[in-house]
């Protein structure tokens, strides 16, 4: 079988024999803070069923891997003929009295690695990456190294007519010798802010090494969750210190 045929073939086993719409947010990363200290990821779309524009933006401080108070800033617009930039432009001026647009936009750091949802050949539980782009040798970098693992969770009541429910598990692979893995996210319940997710995939890596002080990561997952007509894809990051 000749090569092109049998990657075809390949690519056809992972297809879903029927498709239905459903709503595949697009994800931006906006930037970190000037020291660090908060990683900020813009998604947005028009929501499968109901047509609404969105535009949700999530800031996180980087070393309590959690929400910044009064975020995440989530702006969806159900008026007749509203339109999507509208929405993102609600976000954005909200987002401005947490961290100004332009200081995101001057530190934001360096897409590492990055797997879209499309992807059919790339491991959707596993991503090793070089923490950053420089022109020392690259052997000379310690690689970064990330896992994740789907576990069953009970979600809200409803979801239990969709399938099974899951949360996740992020670890930090030890890429030295001795180095041991550290567990850096475990869902013990899931947020009501994810719907009923059936499925996580690790989307990228995000670094940003800031002038004199500690450098940071953000790990982006996808959500793949029920929505009207299909599957939706939302994101959240996970942070923590190199």
């Amino acid at each position: 079988m000749p090569g092109f045929v049998r990657i075809a073939a390949f690519i056809l086993a992972l297809v879903p024999l029927t498709a239905r719409a459903g709503d595949m947010a697009t994800v931006e990363i906006l930037g970190f803070s000037a020291d660090g200290g908060v990683f900020a990821f813009e998604e947005y779309g028009v929501q499968d069923g109901s047509g609404f524009p969105y535009a949700n933006r999530y800031y996180i401080d980087t070393a309590t891997d959690r929400f910044l108070p009064g975020t995440p800033v989530r702006v969806r617009l159900e008026e007749d003929g509203a339109g999507l930039q509208a929405a993102r432009q609600q976000a954005r001026q909200q987002g401005e009295a947490i961290v100004p647009e332009e200081e995101l936009s001057a530190n934001n750091g360096h897409t590492v690695g990055w797997n879209a949802v499309t992807e059919l050949t790339a491991n959707p539980h596993l991503i090793a990456v070089l923490p950053q782009p420089n022109m020392s040798p690259l052997s000379a970098q310690d690689p970064l190294a990330f896992s994740l693992e789907e576990i069953s969770l009970q979600g809200q009541e409803f979801c239990s007519d969709f399938g099974q429910t899951k949360g996740f598990e992020l670890l930090r692979l030890g890429t030295a010798e001795g180095q041991e893995a550290q567990m850096i996210h475990a869902d013990t319940a899931i947020p009501s802010s994810r719907g009923c997710p059936l499925g996580y995939s690790i989307a990228g890596v995000q670094t940003f090494y800031p002038p004199g002080g500690a450098p940071v990561f953000a790990v982006m997952i996808a959500i793949e969750a029920v929505g009207f007509e299909g599957s939706d894809y939302r994101f959240i990051a996970v942070t923590g210190q190199l």
